[in-house]
């Protein structure tokens, strides 16, 4: 999707304007969801949600603990603020309440729904092997160990942490009964009302220790990918007459307008898989047999400094399929000796040779696993848009923005999702780590990765059934679109590739 050509000025007031003061949008029409990334041009970008959580996506993650939820028990004394925002309804929670089960403290902010209409009651964001559920909860928290409030965490890829609930109709739930029943003084856009606390545990599953787990982002502009989604595998119910409810007694329109539009079939479609992978806690389904079928975080931490580092030839020699999470332990004893040797031999001069100074320089001070396992620095999304647009602006190609932003953050957020073992590591992603190394070491490696393309086409035929079209076609998570050859660059693998949720 593209920009319409605008001079610099221009483009540059309404993309700032469209994220600080929000630009009208819908789910359909002219201004519905795929006309979002005119204006909101993450919505474009990599890392998106909703997505199909297909049984081929799965891994296993035996590290993955319950759900740990505090202070969901509100008492009656707390009042709660019901709203109507013209996308959903949504309430207000209060900063008690938390999840503790995180690597981080994430503070909950707020909840809301997603459902079909009266008639097709199929509205979830998330699919599980296309299966559309009725409707879906999401309880939306932030990052409080690193950001004051909501609005600060919103675009920072480690910013917020959501808990999807799917819901279907069949019996009757008291707990959603605490808000539906108060669901007439919201009618309207903007119309709000006080209700008196209520159980919100209650609004979950019964099991917290069984979901998917990944990362995407914001469903609703600005669609900023900085979601660490949780996605119960269990659903809750409620009746036909609780579902009706929502389908039918909500409008996203103004009370004083005088053609209420009613405000139903507010999901977001299934976004691309974007090399991602989905972690299970739960050992069931294809792949998930009583196998451990991720690695560590540490591991992969490793892998990524051999290819920082390691001698690229002894790497070729290997097979770069081999540096995938499926065969990261199939190195040999001593080629992994021979790596070691080469790291300690090479460390200072790799220092100098990272493709990205700025985040090596941050990982001086602070020493850790994170951004190519160096530091745990988070993308500010609202920069990093700045910047981009900026380069953009000099090149004369402003219209660009969307497919830009998308080549930008790709790598570096399917790298950040592969260290924290919820991605495999895209061989675009391995091509965008390896930029700048010897042209020699180059040419041999780019031997290893045309082998290990072939190997993985004979080799992964259901990924093959599968896969996502893009704008380049269709292509495996480990495969990527040659780039045009560029003057000066004789290898072009080599080249750079109002808040809801």
């Amino acid at each position: 999707m593209h920009f319409l050509s605008f001079t610099p000025i221009v483009l540059l007031q309404l993309t700032f304007l469209s994220v600080l003061h929000g630009h009208k949008w819908t789910y359909s029409g002219p201004d519905g969801e795929h006309h979002w990334a005119n204006h909101y041009p993450y919505c474009g970008a990599a890392f998106q949600s909703p997505i199909d959580i297909r049984s081929e996506l799965l891994r296993f993650d035996p590290t993955l603990r319950p759900i740990e939820t505090q202070n969901y028990n509100l008492s009656l004394n707390e009042q709660l603020t019901l709203g109507n925002n013209g996308h959903s309804v949504q309430i207000s929670l209060p900063s008690k309440m938390h999840i503790s089960s995180l690597p981080h403290r994430y503070t909950a902010a707020q909840l809301h729904f997603h459902w079909g209409s009266s008639s097709r009651p199929a509205g979830s964001e998330h699919t599980v092997n296309s299966k559309q559920c009725a409707a879906e909860m999401h309880v939306v928290h932030f990052n409080s160990d690193k950001y004051p409030n909501m609005s600060s965490a919103l675009d920072k890829s480690d910013g917020l942490a959501v808990l999807g609930v799917l819901i279907e109709v069949g019996e009757f739930n008291p707990a959603f009964e605490q808000f539906l029943k108060f669901i007439n003084g919201v009618k309207y856009r903007d119309q709000k009302v006080q209700v008196p606390g209520f159980n919100i545990r209650a609004l979950l599953p019964a099991r917290l220790d069984e979901y998917y787990r990944y990362d995407g982002s914001l469903t609703t502009p600005p669609c900023y990918p900085s979601v660490l989604w949780t996605v119960f595998r269990n659903h809750v119910t409620i009746s036909r007459k609780q579902f009706m409810t929502l389908a039918t007694s909500i409008y996203s329109s103004h009370a004083q307008e005088s053609a209420p539009v009613s405000l139903n079939g507010n999901y977001r479609k299934p976004q691309l898989a974007d090399s991602r992978v989905v972690l299970v806690s739960f050992k069931e389904g294809r792949g998930l047999q009583d196998t451990l079928t991720v690695t560590s975080p540490l591991t992969r931490k490793k892998i990524v400094q051999q290819l920082l580092v390691g001698d690229l030839a002894d790497l070729a020699d290997e097979g770069l399929y081999q540096l995938l999470p499926s065969g990261a332990e199939k190195l040999h004893a001593g080629k992994k000796k021979d790596l070691k040797n080469q790291q300690s031999k090479t460390l200072a001069k790799s220092k100098q040779q990272t493709l990205n100074p700025s985040l090596w320089k941050k990982s001086q001070t602070k020493p850790s696993v994170g951004m190519f396992g160096l530091a745990e620095d988070s993308l500010c999304y609202v920069s990093l848009e700045q910047n981009v647009l900026h380069q953009l602006k000099l090149s004369h190609a402003q219209n660009k923005l969307v497919e830009a932003l998308r080549d930008k953050v790709f790598p570096e957020l399917n790298l950040k999702s592969y260290l924290d073992c919820k991605s495999d590591l895209a061989l675009p992603t391995i091509r965008h780590i390896l930029r700048g190394r010897p042209t020699d070491e180059a040419l041999e490696l780019e031997h290893s990765l045309t082998k290990a393309l072939m190997n993985k086409r004979k080799t992964s035929t259901s990924i093959k059934q599968n896969v996502p079209v893009t704008k380049y076609g269709s292509f495996s998570p480990a495969t990527v679109p040659r780039k045009p050859h560029i003057l000066g660059y004789p290898h072009p693998w080599l080249l750079p590739m109002e808040w809801e949720d």
